[in-house]
């Protein structure tokens, strides 16, 4: 959205002059003589200020013709966590069963506040709340490999076993003595030249990839954890690991095929459809009708359709090489400049 707000231009404008890093991701800002936009922290030599303007998403600045800056390179840094940030994650990573307060926090020279906004913009919780995801999915792994409630709720740095049921069950759904048969999601976030994405995982293997600004995240969140009978909490598994390595690399250009596992819950035509898309090459493009005849379906174009609308593992299983007969980019759930994007980029590393 386009900032109208004179205080808020002169507010984004200093803190683009002051390269303030807590503003990343907060606005972008489109420079008119040049027609790249950055974020805040750019090293380039500064607009004047008739010069510019500012977003808040940068699709808005994609959709009026603006082009990433290469020294800042927005769409892959505009996610990053700050410095803080990734000092209290490196900290929770390596102790995820201790709380830490914010008075931990501060003790470290970090801020409570910055990072609890950071968390709620790009994780729509709290740090606090997010530590209460990782140690859960932490004694739920322990709870399914055999370790007893009450160690695994006690290790967890709960102080009673009525606590730590209670968030357990609000998180998993189900009391914790009653979840060792119950499968888990793990999310994790990465971020892409195009934006932030949101990586999901069973221990089958990936089974949603979406970027974070897609409309109908959270209808697919819920449907595939009623598919699955399962809860996504954050954390990372083996196929998580392996998807952030080779989404790098598929964005370098040096990695024209995928090889984690997937684990995508469906019809059985929605299957023989998202089948079919793994089979189009890397480069090329395929119409809806061409994939019907593939499927010996030449009648179901329609229903194609819906069912490539319906894909959750996004670039992987490649929904975005099928366009519409007469070579339109037709519907996207990233956006057409993303398809767009995606489809050029292959063209050129093919």
């Amino acid at each position: 959205m386009l900032v109208t707000s004179d205080r808020e231009i002169q507010k984004y404008y200093d803190a683009l002059v002051s390269k303030d890093q807590q503003f990343i991701g907060v606005f972008y800002v489109g420079v008119k003589t040049t027609g790249v936009f950055c974020i805040s922290t750019c090293r380039a030599r500064k607009p004047k200020l008739e010069n510019v303007e500012f977003y808040t998403e940068q699709i808005d600045l994609l959709r009026n013709g603006y082009r990433p800056c290469k020294i800042c390179k927005p769409t892959e840094n505009s996610g990053e966590p700050p410095e803080e940030v990734l000092r209290a994650l490196e900290w929770l990573k390596e102790q995820p069963k201790v709380k830490i307060s914010d008075f931990n926090l501060r003790q470290k020279g970090l801020s409570p506040e910055n990072i609890r906004r950071w968390f709620k913009k790009y994780h729509g919780m709290t740090f606090q709340a997010y530590q209460r995801m990782i140690r859960i999915n932490t004694a739920f792994q322990e709870l399914k490999n055999g370790k007893s409630v009450t160690s695994s709720a006690f290790d967890s740095g709960y102080e009673s076993l009525s606590g730590f049921g209670y968030t357990f069950k609000n998180l998993v759904g189900s009391a914790p003595d009653e979840s060792k048969d119950k499968d888990v999601i793990l999310m994790t976030r990465l971020t892409t030249p195009l934006g932030p994405m949101y990586a999901c995982a069973t221990d089958r293997g990936i089974c949603l990839l979406e970027f974070t600004d897609r409309r109908m995240l959270e209808t697919e969140f819920k449907d595939l954890q009623k598919r699955l009978n399962a809860n996504i909490l954050a954390g990372e598994n083996i196929y998580l690991k392996q998807l952030k390595v080779e989404i790098e690399e598929y964005f370098e250009g040096s990695r024209k095929e995928f090889s984690v596992s997937l684990h995508t819950p469906g019809t059985d035509f929605q299957q023989q459809v998202w089948s079919a898309l793994l089979n189009i090459p890397y480069g090329t493009t395929s119409t809806y009708q061409q994939q019907a005849e593939r499927l010996y379906r030449p009648t179901a174009v329609r229903a194609i359709a819906s069912a490539n609308g319906h894909n959750r593992i996004s670039i992987v299983v490649p929904c975005h090489r099928v366009i519409g007969k007469d070579g339109s980019l037709t519907g996207y759930g990233g956006g057409l400049e993303r398809k767009k994007w995606l489809l050029e980029h292959e063209r050129k590393n093919e």
